[in-house]
C-alpha cells in the first residue's frame, strides 16, 4: 500500500530531526561569537572603588555570580525545511579570589598579587522546531549541564592615590584548568589561554560621590582542541555611587563589551563575525568591621541590551571582600 503524502512528510521530518540534532546544538553555538560566547573577561566583574589602593596585607574576595541568558538560531536545511532553535542558559558561579597587597611601594604605587579560582554550575535547555512544506512541524527538547571547577586567573594590580584621584593598571591571565568539552554545548572553562590587561580610575569626592571606570583588552590564544581563535575583546566597566553614611552607599553600574576583531582559525566555521553587549543596573554596598577584619559587601545587578552575536539577559553579583582592619571602616 502506498503511503499518503502526510505520512511520508512526517517520516522525512522525523529522520531529519534525528540526523540534524547536532546541527541544532551547533547552530545555537554558532550564533554566538567568541567561540559560543565564552569570554575570559566577565562583564560586570569590577564595580565601585575599583582603583582605590587597598591597605597592605592579605585579601580574600568571594563573588557569587548568577546569570540568565537566551539565544537562538534559524537555518534552512533544504527541500523546504527550516530548523529553528532557542536556548536558555542559567549559570551560577562562585569566584574565590585571594592575594596580598605589599606595603613597600612599587613605582610609587601599591602592588597586589593574587589569583581567582572558579567553581560553578551551568545548564542549557534547547527547544528546536523543524518546519516544512504543507504546514509540517515537529519539535524536540534537549538539555545539557555541567558542575565543577572552572578556569584559574592569576593577576597583578598596581594602584596609586593622588588626593581624590586613584589610578590602576592590571594584568590577568586565563589558565585553562576548568572542565571543558568542545562536543557539548556547556563548559565551565573556555578551553584556551588568554591574557587581559587594562587601566582603571576612581574619583572619590569628600562629599561622598564616587565614580569608577575600568577599561581593558583581552587577547585570546588559539584553542588547540577546536582550532578556533576568538577575536580581541574590548570591555569597559563603570560604577557610580553616593555614600549615605560612612559605611553605606547606593549607586548605578554598567558595562560595554565589544569584540574588536573577528574570530578566526580552521574551527571558526560560522565565519568572521563579532559580538557585543551593553548593560546597566543598580548597586548597593555596606562596609563594617568585626574584630580585626574589615568586611565590604556589594550587591549589583545588570540588564543587558544592544546584544549582537551573543547570548543576552541579566546577571547579578554578590561580592564579599575581607581584609585586615587598618583603623576605622573604609566608608
Amino acid at each position: 500500500m502506498e503511503e499518503c503524502a502526510g505520512t511520508s512528510l512526517r517520516k522525512a521530518g522525523a529522520v531529519a530531526a534525528l540526523i540534524l540534532q547536532p546541527v541544532v546544538w551547533d547552530g545555537v553555538k554558532e550564533a554566538r561569537a567568541d567561540e559560543a560566547g565564552a569570554s575570559m573577561w566577565i562583564p560586570g566583574e569590577i564595580a565601585s572603588f575599583a582603583a582605590v589602593p587597598a591597605d597592605p596585607g592579605p585579601l580574600l574576595v568571594l563573588n557569587y555570580y548568577q546569570r540568565q541568558v537566551t539565544s537562538g538560531a534559524t537555518r534552512g536545511i533544504g527541500d523546504g525545511f527550516t530548523l529553528s532553535a532557542t536556548a536558555e542558559t542559567p549559570e551560577q558561579y562562585v569566584f574565590v579570589g585571594t592575594g596580598y597587597t605589599f606595603a613597600d611601594p612599587v613605582l610609587n604605587g601599591r602592588l597586589f598579587l593574587g589569583a581567582t579560582f572558579t567553581f560553578g554550575h551551568t545548564g542549557t535547555t534547547v527547544w528546536s522546531m523543524l518546519s516544512g512544506p504543507e504546514g509540517y512541524s515537529e519539535s524536540s527538547t534537549a538539555y545539557d549541564s555541567m558542575t565543577g571547577i572552572g578556569d584559574i586567573y592569576p593577576e597583578a594590580e598596581l594602584k596609586w592615590a593622588v588626593g581624590p584621584h586613584n589610578f590602576m593598571t592590571y594584568t590577568m591571565v586565563n589558565v585553562p584548568a576548568g572542565q571543558y568539552d568542545p562536543n557539548r554545548i556547556v563548559s565551565l572553562g573556555i578551553g584556551h589561554w588568554a591574557i587581559d590587561a587594562g587601566l582603571g580610575y576612581t574619583f572619590l569626592s569628600p562629599s561622598g560621590l564616587e565614580f569608577s571606570v575600568v577599561a581593558g583588552l583581552t587577547y585570546n590564544f588559539m584553542n588547540p582542541t577546536t582550532q578556533y581563535q576568538s577575536g580581541i575583546d574590548g570591555h569597559v566597566d563603570w560604577a557610580a555611587s553616593y555614600s549615605l553614611t560612612e559605611n553605606f552607599y547606593l549607586g548605578a553600574v554598567g558595562y560595554f563589551y565589544n569584540q574588536l576583531s573577528p574570530d578566526s582559525g580552521p574551527g571558526a566555521l560560522a565565519g568572521p563575525f563579532q559580538s557585543k553587549v551593553s548593560a546597566v543596573g543598580p548597586q548597593i554596598g555596606h562596609g563594617f568591621v568585626l574584630g580585626p577584619v574589615q568586611f565590604e559587601l556589594n550587591l549589583r545587578g545588570y540588564k543587558e541590551f544592544d546584544i549582537e552575536n551573543r547570548a543576552g539577559g541579566w546577571n547579578v553579583w554578590l561580592t564579599l571582600a575581607l581584609s585586615r582592619k587598618h583603623g576605622a571602616a573604609s566608608r
